[in-house]
């Protein structure tokens, strides 16, 4: 399901399920984390393959973790939702430069990592969504801090209460997208030429100015997460995308 290539300075880690529009598993978030901190080059273009960037979790997982609430074993869900957090945490304290380029929809989970990426830059047909409010939950990968750091208080209790989606350039005119441009690969590239060890610093010192400390809010998550699994295990054992 993760596919990486390597042309020099760039590593490109590709999401390749499309017939589920790239949907996340407990293996793929994994998988996903070594690919992208196991000693790539400087920059890495994460990516997802087809139509989609990733529609978030899995809705047979979900349905399993759904299941197993319903049993009275909420520990899967909170497991899950805290795999997520590692894999996002991952992405964003990698010393690598990672950028989300994103053609297509990111909805929910899809959308927590581009926002975990350093940068993201998006073709005219992107689209960001975190609809898990009309299914009874939420962005329970570390997204409820990182929307409100990259797009501030209100727009980002907008979009998690909502649901609604949004295109690419409302998501560039709220500061989700530093750009909307038909060849993302190009600015990847162009950030790749750049010298490395100054490509190092710059990010070091970019990145030293976020929060150094979610674990509070992220066993908060998992556990609210975990909460409304239980809660809504009937009718989350019935999703269907």
């Amino acid at each position: 399901m993760i596919q990486t290539d390597d042309d020099g300075p760039v590593r490109t880690v590709t999401l390749r399920r499309e017939d589920k529009r790239n949907a996340l598993t407990p293996s793929a978030l994994e998988s996903l984390a070594g690919a992208i901190t196991a000693s790539p080059p400087p920059v890495v273009r994460l990516r997802g393959a087809g139509e989609a960037f990733s529609a978030g979790a899995d809705f047979e997982t979900i349905q399993t973790l759904a299941s197993a609430a319903a049993r009275g074993d909420t520990d899967p869900a909170y497991r899950f939702a805290r795999a997520g957090q590692q894999l996002c945490a991952a992405i964003e304290r990698s010393d690598t430069i990672v950028v989300g380029t994103v053609d297509g929809p990111a909805r929910g989970g899809g959308m927590e990592l581009a926002l975990a990426c350093d940068l993201r830059v998006g073709t005219p047909r992107a689209t960001f969504g975190e609809p898990g409010v009309r299914f009874g939950l939420f962005g329970a990968w570390g997204g409820t801090q990182r929307l409100i750091e990259l797009v501030g208080q209100t727009q980002a209790f907008d979009l998690a209460l909502s649901g609604r989606t949004i295109g690419a350039e409302t998501a560039r005119s709220i500061g989700l997208l530093s750009r909307v441009t038909d060849d993302p690969a190009a600015v990847v590239a162009e950030i790749g030429a750049h010298d490395p060890t100054t490509l190092e610093h710059i990010h070091s010192l970019l990145a030293g100015s976020r929060p150094s400390d979610r674990s509070r809010q992220h066993e908060r998550e998992a556990n609210a997460f975990a909460s409304l699994v239980a809660q809504h295990a009937s009718s989350l054992q019935q999703l269907d995308r």
